[in-house]
């Protein structure tokens, strides 16, 4: 049964009602499976080796969405799973996850979810993930995500992530290796406040002939939080990436961005970009003459820049 706090969690990082019309669907909450519903096209099933679901998304599926939410409500819960998705191919999903954690204790509270895609010829998958904490206690609220995505010949990859607000720490692993004609875009949103901290690895291999990626990286950090990002673009063959990291930096806090770029084939084109910055002060300015407070126009600046 889902309490008050559940729902909002859950509604919050997935936008899940519970038992969505004709979609498959998995909750977990405080380290154990909650609900579960597969579909005709979609099985989900335990693992018997170690906590975590499989995912098999049978060939040619089309326009079918996957929910997978976590939820830790307790303090002192040290939650791990690992998930394993089969996308067959010429296969077009949508996967949305996310975690939220709600502690009023003083303990820690943290999730650690490994998700790996297998990802088959021709297919789509158009992932999304959102991470979100609070709670008054003072526990600490920690996620630590490592996603590996494997894309076979032709295959395409979309993946949002998004760290609202409310994490204490995360270390964020994602790695991605794309054979010919693959295509891997992820875009990466951050914001840290506070005392926080945020530190995201990044690597994306191109192993096959005319793969392409796009990585875009934007956060904002206030206070005394500190980010660190570590994008790396390998061309193993011919094709394209692009890396872009764009960060706000506020008040205290501190923000190093470290991309690489690495061409082992001469017809491999990779491309970084990276910008740390304050507050535009004419945008500022600009919207605090339509009767904004200054802080009224920041947060309506750093909502726009994290869409």
């Amino acid at each position: 049964m889902l309490n008050i706090t559940d729902k909002t969690l859950l509604d919050t990082i997935s936008g899940f009602s519970l038992k969505p019309e004709n979609a498959a669907f998995n909750v977990r909450k405080n380290g154990q499976g909650l609900d579960r519903r597969s579909t005709e096209h979609v099985q989900i099933v335990s693992k018997t080796d170690k906590p975590g679901i499989d995912i098999n998304v049978l060939p040619g599926t089309k326009k079918e969405t996957v929910f997978i939410p976590v939820i830790i409500t307790e303090t002192g819960v040290a939650d791990t799973v690992y998930n394993d998705f089969y996308i067959g191919e010429d296969a077009d999903v949508t996967v949305i996850a996310g975690c939220g954690i709600h502690n009023s204790g003083c303990e820690e509270a943290r999730h650690d979810g490994v998700h790996r895609f297998f990802i088959g010829k021709n297919a789509r998958v158009k992932y999304i993930e959102k991470h979100y904490g609070e709670g008054d206690g003072t526990g600490g609220r920690v996620m630590n995500p490592v996603t590996e995505v494997f894309l076979g010949e032709n295959a395409v990859c979309e993946m949002e992530t998004a760290q609202i607000g409310g994490i204490d720490s995360t270390l964020r692993e994602t790695n991605a290796f794309l054979e010919a004609g693959a295509k891997f875009n992820v875009t990466e949103r951050l914001m840290t406040h506070g005392d926080q901290t945020a530190k995201s690895n990044m690597r994306v291999e191109l192993n096959g002939k005319n793969a392409s990626s796009q990585i875009v990286s934007r956060s904002v950090a206030k206070d005394r939080s500190e980010q660190v990002f570590n994008p790396v673009a390998v061309g193993n063959a011919a094709g394209r990436a692009h890396v872009q990291c764009d960060s706000i930096i506020m008040d205290k806090a501190k923000i190093r961005s470290i991309p690489e770029i690495a061409a082992n084939d001469a017809d491999a084109e990779i491309i970084h970009e990276a910008a740390i910055g304050r507050i535009n002060n004419d945008q500022l300015l600009k919207l605090m003459t339509f009767g904004m407070s200054e802080e009224e126009a920041e947060a309506v600046i750093i909502e726009g820049f994290l869409k």
